[in-house]
């Protein structure tokens, strides 16, 4: 008996249908049910809530969710080994798991979903974490169909994906996510938790959406910030010149300094070029 549950413990699972971690897949499987109820606490109070899963394994996180009270988890696994282990932990739990077997990089919840709302908890495969996060910032229209991430990442894309200016880490990625949501890591846990170890420490951040940032063009901002960040160590003037219009226009419009460098201009700065960056190509 494990010990949020009366289900098997995890090792026993993953021996009963030879469960072994796939790099290809990249899964590393937290086993510690002490860890996976802390994740699924930081989601905050989930009755009444649906929660979208990414890439389950075995189900550990998805237990820890259903024993703190989630409505219905909608666990999306591309591994077709995994899913009479999670098939088990819906007959547990009858009626608030749905099991989908596909590739969440193809999964769109929103039918799933109809008019409810849902959080976002997952320990995300390392090979496709960050892509699954950009698709999810890149949602229109905004606000997305959900009211919280909780998602584990490598140390190093959470930083990331945490940065603000000044930040050694701070760049694309953390002008977007700061940009659309409030960013925070919530605690680490250690390669020993896992199996198969990384080789690196994994941080559980979450991310909130905010119901109305600064008005901007999407991929406007998106472009700016990849031409800033692209040629990071050149000042503005110099790394904007990709974007093909008068950098300066871009610069004074932000009431920046066109000697300034990309990781020193907050987000508010990067907004502004873009909203400039729209204006210019709507009026040529």
């Amino acid at each position: 008996m494990s010990a949020i549950d009366d289900l098997p413990p995890l090792r026993e699972v993953i021996g009963r249908y030879s469960l072994s971690a796939r790099k290809s897949l990249g899964q590393n499987f937290l086993l510690d049910l002490n860890l996976t109820a802390r994740i699924a606490r930081a989601a905050g109070p989930l009755e009444d809530t649906t929660v979208i899963e990414i890439g389950p394994g075995p189900g550990g996180l998805t237990r820890a969710l259903l024993a703190m009270g989630a409505r219905h988890v909608i666990a999306v696994e591309r591994d077709e080994r995994a899913l009479p282990a999670l098939e088990e932990i819906s007959a547990r739990y009858p009626g608030r798991l749905e099991i989908v077997s596909g590739d969440a990089q193809h999964f769109d919840p929103r039918p799933w979903l109809g008019s409810t709302r849902a959080k976002i908890v997952a320990n995300l495969p390392y090979n496709i974490a960050t892509a699954l996060l950009i698709d999810w910032l890149s949602i229109e229209p905004w606000p997305p169909w959900y009211d919280m991430m909780v998602l584990m990442f490598q140390r190093e894309v959470a930083e990331r994906i945490v940065a603000h200016e000044n930040d050694e880490a701070y760049g694309r990625l953390g002008v977007l996510a700061n940009w659309r949501t409030e960013t925070k890591i919530l605690f680490d846990i250690s390669p020993a938790a896992f199996v198969p170890q990384p080789k690196v420490t994994s941080s559980v951040v979450r991310l909130t959406p905010r119901r109305a940032p600064e008005v901007c063009d999407r991929r406007a901002l998106e472009q700016v910030a990849a031409a800033a960040f692209g040629q990071r160590r050149k000042m503005l003037r110099q790394s904007l010149k990709s974007l093909a219009v008068d950098s300066a226009r871009l610069v004074a419009a932000a009431q920046l300094d066109a000697t300034r460098r990309a990781e020193t201009i907050p987000v508010t700065g990067f907004v502004a070029m873009a909203r400039e960056l729209t204006h210019i190509r709507n009026t040529t």
